[in-house]
């Protein structure tokens, strides 16, 4: 029976009201950033802007997409996702597995959460990291950017524990069917794990693509910068830079908002694109129904 009183319906009005009011706060800033992008200097100059668009323009977008520092930075940053997720999650998921384990089944299991653990509390600094990448000879390559951090610990941590809640009648049973550690794991684990590991995916794919403090460090051409990176300097830094004939008549028209506003909008864009389609997998894990009676 469901409880449709007064107070129920006043619960629900708060809550309504709180999750659109929660909604507003994560969106207003998003419009906010896009309306200035899309403003003109002199409306920003005035401080005409206040939600939407004033003097619509497209000048800035215009001047971000004539710079050919901006797209070898997407291009790195692309580069770096694809490879760098892929890194994670295989590394990932071959650390959690054995860790879910109990002790009878993995001897060395208490040492080996320790060591991950230790990681996450303790790490060896900057410099010595850098020592490290330079030795190794990773300076100014996109690999520099992703074995550094090519086993989160915190993610590993995660997938852990989820698969600990997988029903070990699925894993049992499959033993008795002949079935070896990797079938197991590809098989029953990673399938009914799809959930844990669409939310890791999103985890590590907006990690590395709004790194930028490592690009700085590792890469030495400015050239070979993340996207972020690339960002970091002509916004924060405010980095030298030629600018070509119309590019200059370009800087006239638009002001140093409207573009930081305009570039700052194309970097959220992928994940804004991509999160729809993951976020599903935030509502529940697929376990549920798995084991029959």
């Amino acid at each position: 029976m469901v409880d449709r009183g007064l107070p129920r319906r006043i619960f629900r009005f708060c809550n309504i009201l709180l999750f659109i009011l929660y909604s507003l706060i994560c969106l207003l800033p998003i419009v906010y950033v896009l309306s200035m992008s899309l403003s003109s200097n002199i409306a920003i100059a005035a401080g005409r802007l206040v939600l939407w668009p004033v003097d619509f323009t497209l000048r800035s977008y215009q001047y971000v997409m004539q710079k050919p520092e901006f797209w070898s930075g997407l291009r790195v940053s692309v580069v770096r996702v694809l490879l760098g997720v892929t890194i994670n999650m295989i590394l990932i998921i071959f650390a959690a597995f054995p860790l879910s384990k109990t002790k009878q089944e993995f001897s060395g299991k208490n040492f080996f959460v320790w060591f991950f653990i230790i990681t996450m509390l303790f790490s060896g600094g900057i410099v010595s990291t850098y020592m490290i990448v330079r030795y190794t000879r990773l300076l100014n390559s996109i690999w520099s950017l992703i074995l550094p951090g090519a086993v989160p610990v915190f993610n590993v941590i995660l997938l852990m524990n989820f698969f600990k809640t997988v029903p070990r009648e699925l894993e049992e049973s499959a033993f008795m069917d002949g079935a070896g550690y990797f079938a197991i794991l590809f098989r029953i684990y990673v399938p009914v794990s799809l959930a844990a590991i669409a939310t890791l995916v999103v985890f590590s794919m907006v990690a590395h693509w709004n790194s930028w403090f490592d690009g700085m460090i590792y890469m030495t051409d400015a050239r070979k910068y993340p996207l972020q990176t690339y960002l970091q300097s002509i916004l924060v830094a405010n980095t030298a830079r030629q600018a070509s004939r119309s590019q200059a008549e370009l800087m006239r028209l638009i002001s140093d908002r409207t573009v930081k506003a305009a570039q700052v909008f194309i970097a959220m864009i992928p994940v804004l694109v991509l999160y729809p389609f993951l976020q599903r997998y935030f509502v529940s894990g697929i376990t549920l129904g798995s084991v029959k009676e």
